[in-house]
């Protein structure tokens, strides 16, 4: 008999759990990259992989390089000072922290890659390891783009805290258009720039780590620096290649009456909560009477990355399901509330972000711990022997990030920048 674990809360409704038992997976990967070099490496990686092993470890293990970076990078550049000559004060990243940190992402990139194709040899395919994929590559569009943010720095040939904000926020953008795409359409189209993006993470920190910060110090013409031009770069590839591909995409899926033919209230009804987020957030640190994003950009990003991760998870719940996309998530709400005491409260504006960051850790800790950990899903997926060591596999070691999270955030009230 399956005895909840304490605290644990139902988040998958039976609407959700019908849903899951007639899921069936529809993805169209068209990217030369991926098709040409990385699948077939994948194929030869994963036959080296013991039948044993879990997909859900092979996942997790990944995401956890990630983490490791966001540590290493924390530790080492908390403020975003260190790649930056005009602050002496904070002495340079050691090059073999790049060195590990484009190991790492190698590493998360492969386990992302061969986890699906372990899942078929070991006939454990299911939504239990589709929606875990997913809920922690939403989490990882923040750790990877937050530590590339160290390469070049908040000042000098680099953007300021405010500009990288927005990068950030075009990246969760990005993320969430293709989870949209999927919610209307019915078929995830894996984007072109998911590829080109990680390779070029691993690049951009090998040649870091033996060139070192200093290598990036240059200006292109028009006095575009190596920072403005990353920028410029992430807004581009965004216009050019994801945009109107998703809005293609969907108007073909009407157009053809393949997709789930929604009115257009219930279409766009994903984006409300998104941009809720940007809405609040924006406003929030734009006009923080103690300008928080200048004097910790670093707790900031991962408030709001964690808060997208959650409303994204959410998002591909209901697009797997079927189900009607949840308006108002509650984890909106310590973020509102903290805005507002920001205001009512000024003197305590950079406490009340550190708050949110903590309660959105907590909450967000606790949703993925509760749905991979739901005996009704496992059943459905009808992989018990895997999700089952898996899933504690998760939850002990999401107690673990979480005591390490609460270590961290403790640290930073004893900061001063």
């Amino acid at each position: 008999m399956h005895r909840k674990l304490r605290f644990e809360v139902e988040y998958l409704t039976e609407e959700h759990l019908t849903g899951f038992e007639s899921y069936k997976y529809s993805s169209l990967d068209t990217s030369p990259l991926s098709v040409y070099v990385m699948h077939p490496f994948w194929n030869k990686v994963v036959q080296y992989c013991p039948k044993w092993v879990a997909p859900n470890v092979l996942t997790f293990t990944g995401f956890l390089f990630t983490v490791l970076n966001f540590m290493l990078f924390a530790g080492y550049d908390y403020y975003f000072y260190a790649s930056s000559d005009d602050n002496p004060e904070y002495p340079p990243i050691p090059q073999w922290v790049f060195a590990v940190a484009a190991f790492n992402i190698f590493m998360a990139y492969t386990l992302d890659g061969i986890d699906g194709k372990q899942a078929r040899r070991t006939q454990t395919s299911g939504p239990l390891g589709e929606l875990f994929d997913h809920g922690l590559d939403s989490w990882t569009a923040m750790l990877i783009t937050v530590c590339m943010y160290s390469v070049f720095g908040r000042t000098d040939h680099s953007v300021s805290p405010l500009r990288m904000y927005f990068i950030l926020w075009n990246v969760f953008i990005n993320f969430y258009l293709s989870h949209w795409e999927k919610y209307n359409t019915g078929v995830l189209f894996l984007p072109w720039g998911y590829d080109a993006s990680m390779l070029a993470t691993v690049i951009v920190f090998t040649l870091t780590s033996i060139g070192g910060h200093e290598a990036w110090k240059f200006e292109l013409p028009g006095g575009i620096s190596a920072g403005m031009m990353f920028e410029m770069l992430f807004y581009v590839s965004a216009l050019v290649s994801n945009l109107p591909v998703v809005l293609w995409n969907i108007y073909n899926s009407y157009k053809d009456k393949t997709g789930k033919m929604r009115t257009f209230p219930e279409a766009i009804r994903p984006l409300v909560p998104l941009l809720l987020l940007l809405a609040i957030s924006t406003i929030w640190i734009v006009h923080s009477p103690n300008d928080i994003l200048e004097k910790d950009p670093r707790i900031i990003y991962f408030a709001i990355g964690t808060i997208f991760s959650n409303i994204c998870c959410r998002l591909i719940v209901s697009q797997m399901s079927n189900t009607r996309c949840e308006i108002l998530p509650w984890i909106l709400l310590p973020v509102a509330v903290g805005a507002i005491f920001s205001f009512i409260l000024p003197s305590v504006d950079l406490e009340c972000m550190y708050l949110v960051s903590t309660v959105a850790l907590v909450a967000h800790i606790h949703y993925g711990a509760c749905v991979v950990s739901n005996k009704k899903l496992d059943t459905i997926c009808k992989t018990s022997s895997y999700t089952f060591k898996s899933s504690i596999l998760h939850i002990v070691t999401s107690m673990l990030i979480c005591r390490c999270a609460r270590c961290a955030v403790t640290s930073v009230f004893k900061r001063s920048p």
